[in-house]
C-alpha cells in the first residue's frame, strides 16, 4: 500500500507539516501577469480572461488507497471542502486501490460524465513501488500541465526542503477535463486544493471546452 497514506517520512505525504502558511508567496489574488497567460487567451485582441470560466463545478474526487474508507478519508475531506466552499460541489467521491487498471478505468470512465468538470486525485504520487497514480493517469493525459507540479513543489519547499524531490504532483487534460494529482496527506492536500486548483479549476476547465475561433 501507499506510503504516503501512512504518515511515513516520504516526501510524498509532506510528513504533514504543511502549516498553510504560504502568505509569502501571495499568491491569493491570481492576477497571471505572464506573458504566457496573456497569449494563451488572446488578450491581445481585447478578450476577457476569464469569459470562459466555469461558474459551478461539478468535480471526481478519488483517494487512491488499500487501506482508507470514506468515513476516514481526511485528504478528501479536504479536498470536497475546498469546491463546496467555493460553490462547486462534488459529483463523484471514492476510495480506489492502489492498482493501475482500476485507477485510470474510474478516471476515464468519470470524465464523460456530463456532471462532472474536473477531477482531483489524492494518493499514489511517491516513489514506492505502489504508488502508480502519476503513471495511471499519465497515460490518459491529452495535454499536460506542468506548471501545476511545478508550483505545487515550490509552495511545498518552504516546509519539507529538498524532500520535495520525492513529490511527483502532475496535472493534465482528459477528454476536456482538467485531471488534478496530489499527494494523500491531508496537508498536501489542503494545500493543492485550496490554494491551486480550487482558484484555477475553473477557468482551466472553461479554457479545455472552448470551441475554437
Amino acid at each position: 500500500m501507499s506510503t504516503e497514506l501512512h504518515g511515513s517520512n516520504m516526501s510524498d505525504d509532506h510528513n504533514d507539516n504543511h502549516g498553510h502558511s504560504h502568505d509569502d508567496h501571495t499568491h491569493n489574488d491570481h492576477t497571471h501577469n505572464d506573458g504566457d497567460h496573456h497569449h494563451d487567451h488572446g488578450d491581445t485582441h481585447g478578450h476577457d480572461h476569464h469569459a470562459h470560466d466555469v461558474g459551478s463545478l461539478g468535480v471526481a474526487v478519488f483517494t487512491v488507497s488499500t487501506s482508507r474508507s470514506l468515513d476516514e478519508d481526511p485528504a478528501g475531506d479536504v479536498i470536497a471542502s475546498a469546491f463546496e466552499s467555493a460553490n462547486h460541489f462534488v459529483a463523484v467521491r471514492e476510495v480506489v486501490p492502489d492498482d493501475y487498471d482500476t485507477l485510470q478505468s474510474r478516471v476515464d470512465a468519470v470524465v464523460d460524465r456530463d456532471d462532472v468538470e474536473v477531477v482531483v486525485t489524492t494518493g499514489g504520487t511517491g516513489v514506492t513501488p505502489d504508488d502508480v497514480t502519476v503513471e495511471a493517469v499519465d497515460d490518459l493525459f491529452e495535454k499536460t500541465l506542468p506548471g501545476f507540479g511545478e508550483l505545487f513543489r515550490r509552495y511545498s519547499e518552504d516546509e519539507i526542503g529538498t524532500r520535495v524531490v520525492g513529490t511527483r504532483a502532475t496535472a493534465g487534460i482528459v477528454h476536456g477535463v482538467p485531471v488534478f494529482c496530489i499527494p494523500g496527506s491531508e496537508n498536501a492536500a489542503r494545500l493543492g486544493s485550496e490554494e491551486i486548483i480550487v482558484p484555477e479549476a475553473p477557468h482551466l476547465a472553461g479554457l479545455a471546452t472552448r470551441p475554437e475561433e
